[in-house]
């Protein structure tokens, strides 16, 4: 049988466990929204814990505490995130956004979550998540971090609508490409970089790892630091897709090297390489379309 856990409070033609207690709907207000529409930042952790809630649901659990069986605590790391059709310039203070989402396991560690986004009934994103277990090895130490099994969890379910961001999440991490986002990876050179030390209380999150939605904030602020165009202050992401490698340590520092850049008709592509200053260990690969609101 097909497992599908889903969001949505109506009923629908798929096996089902318990509803997420995450609401379907939400009153937008400043901590939702940004300078030009809904905060890309505050709907990636939505998103995130919505998909932290939709495993724990699917495993039978009240609450997303996962542990081994040393009783040391499993978490959910993200590969992969994509955003996709994006109208977030369309939202304002007061508006209602509505979620709609289905969680599917398609591999022994692995987890994707597919969220659609509606305002006044109008599609106005899709948000698409990739995540295994993992725990550190090393107390503390999180570049110790490894992948675990547990049992208890959901019958694999393998579906195309489901494997498209895990399979570009692993050609990237591979190497096995030559195009993507419209950019060829031998043409890739290094532009412009900036550094970043991430803030402890800013960018961690509570498991003490630099959070997953700190990533596209880092992008977006090399993107408006280092090209230095006015009219980016008017631009909201259309697309972007995150690949995850790795993760840091707080206090170490960040390298964010912009690789390639294109615009056309209004429209701001680029990838950017974010990289750990100490080593050059790649950390993630960044790929973003982005233009006017609206």
């Amino acid at each position: 049988m097909n497992y599908i856990l889903s969001a949505r409070s109506a009923p629908f033609d798929v096996f089902e466990t318990a509803a997420i207690e995450a609401p379907a709907t939400m009153l937008l207000g400043m901590p939702h929204l940004s300078l030009k529409g809904l905060s890309e930042t505050w709907l990636l952790k939505e998103c995130g814990h919505r998909h932290w809630l939709m495993i724990a649901a699917a495993a039978g659990r009240a609450l997303p505490d996962f542990r081994d069986a040393d009783g040391e605590p499993v978490y959910a790391a993200f590969c992969a995130a994509t955003i996709r059709n994006a109208k977030f310039g369309v939202m304002g203070e007061n508006d209602e956004l509505a979620f709609s989402s289905d969680l599917a396991r398609i591999s022994g560690a692995q987890f994707v979550s597919l969220h659609r986004l509606s305002c006044d009934g109008r599609l106005v994103g899709e948000v698409e998540l990739v995540s295994v277990f993992v725990k550190r090895r090393e107390r503390g130490k999180n570049r110790s971090i490894a992948r675990v099994s547990l049992e208890g969890l959901p019958p694999i379910r393998k579906s195309e609508r489901f494997d498209r961001a895990a399979g570009v999440a692993a050609m990237i991490r591979s190497d096995r490409w030559t195009a993507y986002f419209g950019f060829e990876r031998a043409k890739g050179r290094c532009e412009a970089q900036l550094r970043i030390r991430p803030c402890p209380s800013q960018d961690f999150n509570g498991a003490g790892f630099l959070y997953f939605a700190a990533f596209q904030s880092f992008v977006d602020r090399a993107e408006w630091e280092l090209l230095e165009d006015a009219s980016l202050v008017d631009y909201m992401t259309i697309d972007r897709d995150i690949i995850y490698h790795g993760n840091i340590e707080p206090g170490e520092r960040i390298v964010l090297r912009l690789l390639s850049q294109r615009k056309e008709d209004h429209v701001l592509a680029h990838w950017f390489e974010i990289a750990r200053e100490s080593d050059g260990a790649r950390l993630a690969d960044v790929f973003t379309r982005r233009g006017p609101h609206g």
